[in-house]
């Protein structure tokens, strides 16, 4: 169970790592699937793909352990809240990244997108988009398949990046930015941020903030570096604006980071129904 000081710096970094969230011979059965499927072998560097390979959703029962404990599910409740979140079928996409000082499209400063804009392609994760109400996205979340140190290509995090993409988004309500206008903005308001670096244990669990400004790096180490990078889906529609319920450290993250405003019934939020609304008082 998270700790109520594991539950502030994630309101205020924008992420908490769950050390040993899945066994790590459950990672090392992932692991053996992934280098199978990738026809490489993993003694043998002159197999191994550059710099980057990426997979995509695994539904084997390795990788449903792994998403499912019940380590994981009491985070998601005290992040997310109970009954707010749908249970992970699968480990989502995978980014194996490979020794070599090779740069990759990866490694920009990015916000993950959750949903298709009316004008998107389904297999142009690009024109998707993300929006104030986290529409379609509860939690960003790393999963380490394997040991993951400082040369490892770690995925690198700007803690509270999370608060400027919620002003960064407000502005646009329901509607949202897609991945490469929103990139570029959450970029320029999020230079200012420290740098924090993804590193861990197989079997290691970050959980973030859905805005969290995150980038990938080249591999300076000799091991590849297997992540699995799902989001985790809410239950709901509007799962932010749920009358009566107690907000979650998601969205108090949100509501906290925005400028104060009048009541939520006012006619802003009439106007945009599937939107946060801002607090007050």
């Amino acid at each position: 169970m998270l700790g109520g000081a594991q539950v502030q710096a994630f309101i205020e970094d924008g992420f908490v790592r769950i050390e040993g969230a899945f066994p790590r011979e459950v990672a090392d059965e992932c692991r053996a699937i992934i280098w199978r499927d990738l026809g490489a072998d993993p003694r043998e560097p002159a197999t191994w793909p550059r710099p980057v390979a990426a997979r995509p959703d695994y539904a084997q029962a390795p990788f449903v352990a792994a998403a499912n404990t019940p380590h994981l599910h009491a985070a998601f409740d005290v992040l997310v809240g109970k009954g707010r979140w749908s249970p992970r079928t699968t480990l989502g996409g995978f980014v194996i990244r490979f020794p070599g000082d090779e740069p990759a499209v990866v490694d920009g400063w990015h916000v993950d997108v959750s949903y298709p804009g009316p004008d998107s392609a389904p297999d142009d994760y690009m024109t998707w988009r993300a929006n104030v109400a986290s529409r379609e996205r509860a939690l960003l979340m790393f999963f380490l398949l394997s040991d993951v140190g400082e040369d490892d290509a770690p995925t690198r995090l700007r803690p509270g990046s999370h608060l400027d993409v919620a002003r960064v988004l407000e502005p646009e309500r329901e509607h949202g930015l897609d991945a490469g206008e929103l990139a570029q903005r959450a970029d320029t308001a999020t230079k200012h941020r420290p740098t924090a670096h993804a590193t861990g244990s197989a079997g290691d669990v970050y959980l973030c903030h859905p805005f969290l400004v995150h980038a990938g790096q080249p591999h300076a180490g000799k091991h590849p570096r297997f992540l699995g990078q799902p989001k985790l889906s809410p239950s709901k529609p509007n799962w932010l604006n749920l009358a009566g319920e107690h907000p979650s450290p998601v969205e108090k993250a949100i509501t906290q980071a925005l400028p104060q405003s009048g009541p939520a019934d006012g006619p802003a939020a009439q106007e945009h129904p599937g939107s946060l609304p801002q607090r007050h008082g």
